[in-house]
């Protein structure tokens, strides 16, 4: 607590202490000119009216609380080293504050004094509530985890599980503090394989959210697999800076897993409880992701041990194997490989050489008889076959004789039509044709030129002509002249 805060209250509390005498004062006059002594309800009312009249503002420690179903005022109290005050707040004041209270806190508290005379007890009216310098960041810091909660941020199936052996190391810190020695001191004992990338930045302040933030996106682009984001011990606000919501969701989305190191033992803040695993100070951070050389020696040892008892017990089998395929006969005589074959070859052949002949003379008895068949059969099958042909022929000769006159009709007047329609039948009639050096033939005055050779047909020949001349004739004023 301030000086100048302490100077203030100290005043407060002496112009209430003077107001309380001269009330006191205005009731003992009061008293002896009615020469006659208080009742009890009189006493209290003075009492009241005294303490009523001193409104001060304190800060204290929660030590017991009372807010039950139906009350219609809360009631608690505060306390320091030296003495205890009982409070109460009525319920919509108490709501208006929005501060849970428990146990332990520090708050700050306005109001008055004031005496329930029924019981004779004094109480604090409390009229504005609120907690104090740390107990205000606390509650900040619980409303921030609920919501992180609640979507699941710190949910444990969410965390991933951290590499067995990191190549790379990434290590977000202030470079100047003693928490970047211990991580690589820890790191160089327990994994000096390991590669440390550290990003080094700001862990107080209010900038120091966003250095983090860039620094865990640098390291992770850089190759790490793990980040280890740390700093050593300081107060409850110096810490406030790893309960940033920014750096709690960055943290939550970091593509490899995150481990942080914060503080001591009991320091707890948001990044912790969103990072996939929390260790309790920089150190125990490293070790986290770093597997002690004594446990890799011993894990070593006891793999080379499992591997060659492995191997001794396949090269016994596989030797055991060996010796029963050497006493197989097999391997002890090759020709029991082929003897069961070549008996049946030998079986075979005997069967063979007894059943051929007996069946080439049952075959050539069965040919003889077939050939007998076949001579007796085949003279009235051809008599047979060949008047049916000799019937066939005559059908289609009478169907002939039917068909190709008709065809030749067609034929006939089909070669009229041909002919009537030649250009050698035009030409008979006494017309020529006439067609150019490259066989065109010419149907007007402009396909051809003066100078030009024509061939001429007539009936009986070709004509070789040169063109002269040429003169174009109106074929509508001969065509109507013809038709006068």
């Amino acid at each position: 607590m301030r000086a100048s805060e302490e100077g203030e209250r100290a005043a407060a509390l002496g112009d209430a202490l003077a107001r309380a005498r001269a009330a006191t004062s205005r009731g003992a006059v009061v008293d002896d000119r009615s020469d006659q002594p208080l009742s009890v309800s009189a006493a209290m009312a003075l009492a009241k009216g005294a303490l009523e009249g001193v409104a001060v503002r304190l800060v204290g420690e929660v030590s017991e609380v009372s807010n039950k179903p139906g009350y219609k005022a809360v009631y608690f109290t505060v306390k320091d080293k030296s003495a205890a005050l009982p409070c109460m707040m009525w319920n919509n004041r108490f709501r208006a504050a929005g501060v849970p209270l428990r146990v332990g806190q520090l708050v700050e508290l306005a109001g008055q004094f004031t005496l329930f005379a029924p019981k004779g007890r004094m109480n604090f009216d409390v009229v504005s509530l609120k907690l104090a310098g740390e107990g205000d960041l606390r509650l900040k810091v619980a409303e921030l985890a609920r919501k992180l909660e609640a979507e699941g941020l710190m949910d444990a199936a969410r965390k991933r599980p951290l590499p067995i052996y990191p190549d790379v190391v990434g290590l977000v810190t202030s470079p100047r503090g003693a928490a970047v020695h211990d991580v690589l001191r820890t790191l160089r004992r327990r994994f000096p394989l390991a590669r440390v990338l550290l990003a080094g930045v700001a862990v107080e302040g209010a900038a120091a959210p966003a250095g983090i933030m860039e620094g865990m996106r640098q390291v992770v682009a850089a190759g790490a697999e793990v980040v280890l984001v740390v700093r050593g011990g300081g107060s409850f606000e110096d810490l406030m800076t790893f309960s940033d919501e920014r750096l709690a969701r960055t943290i939550a989305r970091c593509p490899v897993p995150v481990v942080t190191g914060i503080g001591h033992e009991p320091d707890t803040t948001i990044a912790d409880m969103v990072a996939d695993v929390r260790a309790s100070t920089p150190t125990a951070a490293a070790e986290a992701v770093s597997p002690a050389r004594e446990s890799l020696e011993r894990h070593f040892s006891a793999r080379a041990r499992t591997l060659a008892a492995c191997a001794g017990r396949a090269v016994e089998r596989a030797g055991a194997d060996v010796r029963r395929c050497a006493t197989r006969p097999l391997f002890c005589d090759a020709q029991t490989v082929f003897a069961a074959e070549a008996q049946t070859l030998d079986m075979m052949g005997d069967r063979l050489s007894r059943a051929l002949p007996a069946n080439l003379e049952r075959d050539r008895g069965l040919v003889v008889r077939q050939r007998e068949r076949l001579a007796r059969v085949m003279p009235a099958a051809v008599e047979r076959e060949g008047a049916r042909m000799a019937r066939c022929r005559e059908r289609l000769v009478a169907c002939g004789g039917s068909i190709v006159p008709r065809f030749s009709q067609q034929a006939a007047v089909g070669a009229a039509r041909l002919h009537d329609l030649s250009p050698l039948a035009v030409i008979a009639r006494g017309y020529a044709v006439a067609r150019t050096a490259a066989g065109t033939v010419v149907k007007s005055v402009e396909d051809v030129t003066a100078g030009d050779t024509v061939d001429v047909s007539v009936t009986d020949g070709v004509l070789n002509c040169r063109v002269e001349r040429t003169r174009r004739v109106d074929t509508e004023t001969v065509e109507w002249e013809d038709a006068v």
